[in-house]
């Protein structure tokens, strides 16, 4: 059972997370908290697999909830945005989320976000991965030189084809469509890469390659 918590200042959008959630015979929402403050407090107490996470709330905002949860090793978190606050999309992914998603989602792919976090695939919903990577691009401090050295000596040369698709947003299906590689092989490397490099999750990944240098700006 996957267990969660809905961190929301608005009690109508936490009641419509919980009745989308609590459909699926899976998942169990195991507390509400209207502010930063409050969720960093039941994420320590209830430990959940996921914290879906508002990213302005009283307080304290969610992106610092984020990091102190994060840091303290509660849970994953999964930050819910909507368009006119993407500019909390850098913060909130170098605060340790494991993902954004819009607010607008569809139920649907709201419940398969929480379980690809759950199983500890960090996403980005797709109409914001392209937001992430300008972010990352506009931030010209990035040191580059000896941990591109390092992922390149850690990594075989598939690893690294693989590894800057990853980066670049890329799903494991369309990795596995350019790479010419089946998408089992795909999820194989991934699992290496993220184990060899010490990452928790795919954004992580997204964030040392432009950190690295080893992406275009």
């Amino acid at each position: 059972m996957i267990q969660v918590l809905i961190a929301d200042d608005q009690a109508l959008i936490r009641s419509g997370f919980k009745m989308i959630l609590e459909s699926e015979d899976d998942i169990e929402v195991v507390a509400e908290a209207a502010d930063g403050a409050e969720a960093e407090r039941l994420a320590a107490e209830h430990r959940p697999d996921v914290v879906l996470m508002d990213v302005r709330m009283p307080n304290m905002d969610g992106v610092e909830a984020t990091r102190r949860v994060v840091s303290g090793g509660y849970s994953r978190v999964l930050i819910l945005t909507t368009f006119d606050l993407d500019e909390y999309l850098f913060d909130g992914i170098r605060a340790g989320a494991s993902g954004f998603l819009l607010k607008d989602v569809p139920p649907d792919d709201l419940v398969e976000a929480v379980r690809a976090v759950a199983r500890g695939d960090g996403l980005v919903e797709p109409r914001m991965t392209r937001r992430l990577l300008t972010e990352f691009a506009a931030h010209p401090e990035r040191p580059g030189g000896k941990e591109a050295e390092r992922v390149a000596e850690l990594l075989t040369d598939r690893e690294l084809e693989v590894f800057t698709e990853v980066a670049k947003g890329c799903t494991n299906a369309e990795i596995a469509e350019a790479l010419f590689i089946s998408e089992t092989t795909v999820k194989t490397h991934v699992a290496h890469i993220l184990m060899k490099l010490d990452l928790r999750d795919r954004i992580q990944a997204v964030v040392l390659a432009y950190e690295s240098g080893m992406l275009p700006a």
